[in-house]
């Protein structure tokens, strides 16, 4: 397989990840690093380790959750989506918000945003495909999509605030959905 190629997939698969990424960055309303390189070292490390588990699985795992592994991401995405809503909509106060980069949240979100790349892993298995090399693609290109997300998240909740939480969910369950509709 080509470095075009893995390229390529490498954006594909981090679509998702820099589109959740675009959400939890303006929800956040710190203006550190910290959850920054929290989120995209998650995010790229997901994205790193999901094809490695579907190549090495195989046919096995891969055909048991296949039948619903878009539901798995739906309801994760729809989850966090509804939440991140629900505080949009909060009257402030001086509690301080649950950080999405942040314990289960950020575990919920590196499954949900990575499953696409176990799929991914076992179609290379099939293809008899050497799948480190472009496993370390995927992580480092999730990594730097995700990092660029964040940090646009945070310029747009700068400019319209409480707001772009709201959209951010929104954009989630949205995610969601489309994962859905594309396994219909």
């Amino acid at each position: 397989m080509s470095l075009v190629t893995i390229f390529l997939l490498a954006v594909a698969l981090g679509v998702d990840a820099f589109s959740v990424a675009i959400g939890i960055g303006a929800a956040n309303h710190k203006r550190l690093w910290a959850p920054v390189w929290r989120l995209s070292l998650a995010f790229g490390l997901f994205q790193f380790a999901m094809p490695l588990a579907g190549w090495l699985a195989g046919s096995t795992v891969v055909k048991m959750i296949a039948g619903y592994d878009h539901w798995i991401a739906f309801v994760l995405l729809a989850f966090i989506g509804s939440k991140m809503i629900w505080e949009g909509f909060a009257k402030e106060s001086n509690e301080e918000k649950a950080d999405q980069t942040r314990g289960w949240p950020l575990l919920l979100l590196s499954i949900a945003t990575s499953i696409d790349a176990l799929a991914v892993g076992f179609s290379f298995s099939l293809l008899k495909t050497p799948i480190l090399f472009p496993s370390v693609i995927i992580g480092l290109i999730c990594f730097c999509m995700t990092a660029v997300g964040m940090v646009f998240g945070k310029g747009l909740a700068k400019l319209f605030g409480k707001k772009v939480e709201i959209f951010g969910g929104l954009v989630l369950i949205a995610i969601g959905v489309k994962i859905l509709i594309e396994h219909i």
